[in-house]
């Protein structure tokens, strides 16, 4: 499989400025949620305005024993960018049995990038989306104990 983009693919103007993370996770993204009526989440943070763009909006669960993300679901509306990024803050989050809410509530848009393989640089807010919504949602989960 060839991992090199074809960047000069019409009139020799650059069609796919991404890494292949962020075109897999844009083309198969992880842990999207569909249907949110019949999920029971934990905590719930949405960020962004559909007036303006990206919106996107992150379900937790929480394993109450061990303070752990045990799900995160999202949907975002936006661009490529800020698909990738949620999709791969998800993954991020509850990767390893989960992160610790303390963690989660670290989490950097720097970390997303960087497991991204990087974002141009007009691109960079998605990840600073995708972090504030999950920090929302922790929010949500704790204000609710």
């Amino acid at each position: 499989m060839n991992t090199t983009p074809d960047i000069y693919a019409c009139a020799g103007k650059p069609s796919w400025i991404y890494s292949d993370i962020v075109k897999d996770h844009f083309f198969k993204p992880r842990n999207l949620l569909i249907d949110e009526e019949h999920y029971e989440a934990d905590g719930i943070g949405i960020v962004g305005s559909p007036a303006c763009g990206d919106m996107m909006v992150v379900w937790i669960r929480i394993d109450d024993t061990t303070q752990q993300i045990s799900e995160c679901k999202w949907r975002t509306f936006g661009c490529a960018s800020a698909i990738a990024s949620t999709s791969m803050m998800s993954v991020m989050a509850t990767e390893n049995g989960g992160m610790t809410l303390k963690h989660a509530k670290r989490l950097t848009p720097e970390a997303i990038l960087e497991r991204l393989g990087g974002l141009p640089e007009k691109k960079y807010h998605c990840s600073v989306l995708g972090h504030q919504a999950l920090r929302e949602a922790i929010l949500d989960y704790e204000n609710k104990q």
